[in-house]
């Protein structure tokens, strides 16, 4: 059984304009021990999926229409809003992408910390003081012991982050959700929480979920990728097959897009042209179709189709693709010369 098993997931939110579908049947796994990465362009639902694990969505505007997410055989979307407190911070811990506002503002850092270790593992006073005071030396914060007299307002943005990764650490969760946790870190810093996170997962043998646009990170962290896009996943696969023989256009664009060896320096990198669809108003069958090089090979039957046919996510050649028209095992430098660098 997968320690995290999410459904068919539907999330929307309703605004003055109308509903707008933020996460639409989105389905996959982790198993324990294992990282799956999830990546895609800002607003395509990371983050609304993420948060929905802990069923953290705004409601209003936000509200979870349908599916499942079972962690450990149990739906959370059916638990009564009191038991979430059993799962929330201890079984399933997450990085928020904010720091700004994800500590409280009138508390210290210790009394932060304190209140984990505390409801965690029964840690007060000295005890919990010195295991706070070595988790914010162990995430590269200068003078922690200092450091748990400060308020919130008085750390910088990257200081936050750290203390919220600490937070999260200290737990030993059995699932960490990670959105975007070294954004706002230099790179020296941006690699020790990445071993940070590595260490936690070979001692607890935790699951994590990755939310990042660095793929880079993605090729270093997972074992498993997720491609969102416009609120659907496009790609699903271990992380070499994503890499090296991806199928769906898409994903091969994001991978086309990024700096690599034996490009000139006046040389542009390829983009993705056109724009995201409306998540209001979606489009009726691929939401990539418009943008797609693949579509505009066709025939104008098969272009009708992607225009008009939802692609479902099923086993291609080298993986789980939702596409009409798959690009197929080809390596990505030759895909490149095949496509003209669209």
């Amino acid at each position: 059984m997968p320690l995290l098993e999410i459904d068919d997931l539907r999330v929307g939110f309703d605004t003055e304009a109308g509903r707008v579908h933020a996460v639409d049947g989105v389905s996959f796994t982790i198993d324990a021990g294992r990282t799956l990465g999830l990546v895609g362009e800002s607003g395509c639902g990371k983050t609304v999926t993420a948060s929905s694990i802990l069923r953290l969505v705004p409601s209003p505007p936000g509200r979870i229409f349908g599916g499942a997410i079972r962690f450990a055989g149990t739906d959370i979307l059916q638990m009564p809003s009191q038991d979430l407190s059993t799962i929330r911070g201890k079984e399933i811990s997450m990085i928020f992408q904010d720091p700004m506002t994800s500590l409280n503002p009138i508390f210290t850092i210790q009394k932060q910390l304190g209140e984990v270790l505390t409801l965690r593992f029964g840690l007060e006073g000295m005890a919990a003081r010195s295991r706070s005071v070595e988790m914010l030396g162990t995430v590269g914060i200068a003078e922690p012991e200092a450091r748990l007299a400060s308020y919130p307002h008085e750390l910088s943005g990257g200081m936050k982050q750290r203390v919220m990764i600490a937070m999260a650490l200290l737990c030993e969760p059995k699932l960490l959700i990670a959105d975007e946790p070294t954004t706002a870190l230099d790179v020296t810093i941006q690699s020790q929480i990445l071993y940070l996170i590595s260490e936690l997962q070979k001692r607890t043998g935790a699951a994590v979920l990755f939310i990042t646009h660095d793929m880079g990170v993605i090729a270093e962290m997972c074992d498993d990728v997720a491609v969102m896009y416009a609120g659907r996943i496009v790609e699903l696969g271990n992380v070499v097959q994503i890499f090296e023989r991806s199928e769906h256009p898409y994903t091969k664009g994001l991978l086309r897009s990024l700096p690599r060896r034996g490009l000139s320096r006046k040389s542009e990198l390829p983009t993705i042209e056109g724009v995201v669809p409306s998540l209001l108003s979606p489009p009726r069958g691929c939401r990539f179709a418009d943008r797609c090089w693949r579509r505009q090979e066709r025939t104008p039957g098969e272009q009708q189709r992607c225009d008009d046919e939802v692609p479902a996510l099923e086993q291609k050649e080298q993986g789980l693709a939702a596409c009409h028209f798959p690009v197929g095992a080809v390596p990505l430098l030759a895909e490149a010369e095949v496509s003209g660098g669209r």
